[in-house]
């Protein structure tokens, strides 16, 4: 009986172990894995080294790179700071997502993200996950949708658009007003450098549930006005010429922050199963705030703002060591609303039961030749009800309607700009007039996209 037993349980430890070896082999996670998503503030389309950069010192996001999977073709939903960032915990086009315009930068201004939305914190949450915010919000900023009616267990940062980094007071016009908080209380630290405050935020939250599965959503104010780098890198960048000069210390200071946060969680013994994203929230700023430049997006027309390439094409990277590809390119069209549904597929959460526009670029990223999860795409921002801006992507067409930064002889009589990305990637010719059955079809189908994205 004993010899018989004995055998059952050496089948059974074979086959545990026969599944476990199974499981690492295909790159799934033994238990569920942490998420941490950086979003940078105002970086350009190619603003690190690894993208083309070669001025700048970036080494930690560079090496975050060489360890994962990075983007050459990746998009936000908004060239723009609150609906980029709505669309992004939400998964959603940001007019779906109740914010197709940046929100109010005083408290209880109304606006905002509406509290209604499912967002990634929430989606964590329903999967066990201790939530984060950390840095910047600029989503809502009245009670019922600041960060913590938004499912977040835990915030801390600057609800509206950007502070000073040591006053921590509205950066832009006046009356000046102060914007620090912690859950939802008003706090003041004087003085103190606001990125140093974010690491330490991060690091005390890492600490404190290292055990346990956590969402953190890591949101850095650079390099977005006021560019406020360290003196190191502006003694490092002192020859390089203005506004370039500015813009690239705030940039390697932010990348030296972020490295300070890797370098946490390593100490934590966390990174091998921690699922890490870094991606710009969309293109540079040209504003008379930011010297009226300094980014970089390379051949790319535009700027923040625009739908031309320069305002929506951003870096992007996710690390994952031993389950995603490392030091792999992938040049598939993928946007920020993918995260969701991604991030949801590799931990095994289930999806809400509403509309998620994002596709999961889990296929994309586990191959170069898969299929991109988007075979059309839309934006829409500002501009006036008779006139807007938008743009519609169809595989290698994209047709712009009314573009920020563009020259009216860019445009045709109707305002539109029609360009092949395949052979016309720097968006300078028109050839609207020879295509103009193309021009049509997308416009028919921003007409249909338009009347039905601002259902729930």
């Amino acid at each position: 009986m004993m010899k018989k037993y004995k055998k059952i349980l050496a089948v059974a430890i074979a086959a545990l172990i026969a599944n476990s070896a199974d499981a690492q082999t295909k790159g799934e996670p033994t238990k569920k894995p942490n998420v941490i998503v950086i979003y940078s503030d105002d970086q350009g389309s190619l603003d690190l080294n690894i993208y083309g950069a070669k001025d700048l010192m970036t080494p930690n996001l560079d090496r975050l790179a060489h360890s994962g999977t990075r983007f050459s073709n990746f998009h936000a939903a908004s060239p723009v700071c609150s609906p980029s960032r709505a669309s992004l915990l939400t998964g959603r086009y940001p007019q779906r997502a109740g914010l197709d315009n940046n929100a109010p930068s005083v408290y209880g201004g109304s606006g905002g993200m509406p509290g209604s939305q499912f967002t990634m914190a929430e989606l964590f949450k329903s999967g066990g996950y201790k939530t984060a915010h950390i840095g910047k919000w600029h989503i809502g900023y009245s009670p019922e949708n600041m960060p913590n009616q938004q499912g977040f267990d835990y915030s801390f940062g600057f609800m509206g658009g950007c502070i000073d980094s040591y006053s921590h007071f509205f950066y832009w016009n006046g009356p000046n007003r102060h914007d620090l908080w912690r859950n939802g209380t008003e706090i003041w630290e004087d003085g103190k450098y606001f990125p140093d405050l974010m690491v330490d935020e991060a690091g005390k939250f890492l600490e404190e549930n290292k055990s346990s599965p956590f969402f953190m959503y890591f949101a850095v104010n650079m390099p977005h006005y006021p560019l406020q780098g360290e003196q190191k890198w502006r003694d490092y960048y002192k020859d390089l010429p203005a506004p370039r000069r500015m813009y690239a210390a705030a940039v390697s200071t932010m990348d030296e922050k972020i490295g300070l946060l890797l370098k946490k969680v390593d100490e934590l013994g966390l990174t091998d199963n921690t699922i890490i994203i870094f991606q710009a929230d969309q293109g540079h700023s040209k504003e008379e705030r930011t010297f009226g430049g300094g980014g970089y997006a390379g051949a790319h027309r535009g700027s923040k703002f625009s739908v031309f390439e320069g305002g929506i094409l951003a870096p992007a990277v996710i690390s994952w060591p031993g389950h995603i590809p490392a030091d792999a390119v992938r040049d598939q069209f993928s946007t920020n609303i993918d995260w969701f549904p991604t991030l949801a597929e590799y931990c095994h959460i289930s999806l809400p039961q509403r509309k998620i526009d994002g596709q999961s670029l889990v296929k994309v990223i586990a191959s170069a030749k898969a299929k991109p999860a988007h075979q059309e795409f839309y934006w829409q921002f500002e501009g006036t009800k008779d006139n807007p801006q938008w743009a519609v992507m169809e595989g290698d067409w994209k047709l712009l309607h009314s573009p920020r930064e563009s020259k009216p002889e860019d445009l045709d009589a109707n305002q539109f700009m029609l360009v092949n990305m395949k052979t016309g990637s720097d968006e300078s010719k028109n050839v609207a007039a020879a295509h103009p059955d193309i021009v049509q079809r997308l416009k028919t189908k921003y007409q249909k996209w338009i009347s039905e994205v601002f259902t729930q």
